[in-house]
């Protein structure tokens, strides 16, 4: 059992899911597959803090309580869960009755098309032949989309580590270091720092590999000249930080300072448009427009952000056709970049949380374009 404050945020949790739903169904089923097939919305209605519980099933109900479903590897992990029923299976045939004891046959039952594979899904069918299964994907995105203090302490906090290893670039880069280096030296302060892992592959790219906003770093190395994007995320209590900063390693070409100089204003303008209630697209055209009016129209190629919590692409994205509003207790990206090939890129990227009035940094890395000699 957890502390009652807590565990009343597991079950309120869940309750929202249900709230999110015109005709709530009798039950949800979230269903593990093996990774990286594993619906972080598990760890949502949860909430355990270790353990990967592939194959693993938990029962949602309206009331807010939750069923688990472990086989005796992640036991002792499951039984962390605050105010979670915990039922140890080692056979098929157990998992397959414990399932018909909560799903009884002629109930409708919720399942996250979105993360649940075809292969599970399956099984599902084959154990539960008398159950209506329904689509929740959606209401499950919309419940996690608003964090609570929980969840938005955990992510400030994992923005607070990856804002420590954006102030340590500059002291790592030296000559001749590859861009595999530099992301081994990142991710380890990363550890160093108290991160639990790293949210996503690092980003490293030096030079022209700044042109690719999704670049994965080789054995190049660094030269004198060259412009570096640095994109990464700490983990801490399975919660995400997304921070991008951009350097230049001696003196870079002089297209890059101004390149640096028009992405920082169009965050700046992304950020003026931001407050609970704003489309989401109202930000992305803000930023939009300054880069349109500089020598680079065009070349802000992806959506402004998106959400982060229990993953780091979380549901929610702000892009030019983005009617849904941000809404406060949102975690989100602001990120504009841009992307000229043969040359390289720069891209600012920062965590927010949306208010009501209007936002507050979660990273908080200087932001200005560090020249290392």
């Amino acid at each position: 059992m957890g502390r009652p404050d807590v565990a009343s945020s597991m079950r309120s949790r869940v309750r929202r899911i249900f709230r999110e739903l015109s005709k709530p169904p009798d039950a949800i089923l979230l269903a593990n597959a093996t990774e990286p097939h594993v619906d972080q919305s598990f760890f949502y209605a949860t909430d355990v803090q270790s353990g990967t519980f592939e194959g693993c099933q938990a029962v949602l109900f309206p009331d807010g309580s939750t069923h688990i479903l472990t086989h005796p590897l992640e036991a002792e992990s499951a039984r962390t869960a605050r105010e979670c029923h915990v039922e140890v299976v080692t056979k098929r045939e157990e998992l397959v009755g414990k399932l018909r004891d909560l799903i009884p046959a002629g109930t409708t039952v919720g399942i996250n098309e979105e993360e649940l594979t075809y292969s599970t899904f399956r099984q599902l069918r084959k154990a539960l032949p008398r159950v209506r299964f329904v689509d929740v994907s959606r209401a499950i995105r919309k419940a996690r989309d608003v964090k609570g203090p929980d969840e938005v302490a955990r992510l400030r906090q994992a923005a607070r580590i990856g804002s420590r290893v954006a102030r340590d670039v500059p002291s790592l880069l030296r000559r001749g270091m590859t861009e595999l280096e530099l992301a081994g030296e990142m991710e380890y302060r990363m550890f160093r720092y108290g991160a639990a892992g790293r949210s996503f592959p690092t980003i490293v790219a030096f030079g022209p590999h700044g042109a690719l906003p999704h670049f994965h770093p080789t054995a190049s190395r660094l030269r004198p000249g060259m412009g570096i994007v640095c994109d990464f995320g700490a983990l801490h209590q399975r919660y995400c930080s997304d921070i991008t900063r951009s350097y230049a390693f001696g003196r870079p070409p002089p297209e890059l300072r101004k390149i640096h100089e028009t992405v920082l204003e169009a965050q700046a303008a992304a950020l003026d448009t931001i407050r609970a209630g704003v489309p989401g697209r109202e930000p992305h055209l803000a930023a939009k427009a300054v880069i349109d009016r500089s020598p680079w129209k065009g070349r802000f190629t992806h959506g402004l952000g998106h959400s982060i919590g229990l993953a780091v692409h979380d549901g929610y994205g702000m892009g030019e056709r983005t009617e849904e509003p941000l809404q406060a207790g949102m975690c989100v990206t602001v990120e504009p970049g841009i992307y000229v090939p043969g040359l390289g890129g720069v891209r600012i990227e920062d965590d927010i949380l949306v208010t009501r009035q209007g936002w507050e940094w979660l990273s908080k890395a200087p932001r200005g374009y560090t020249e290392v000699s």
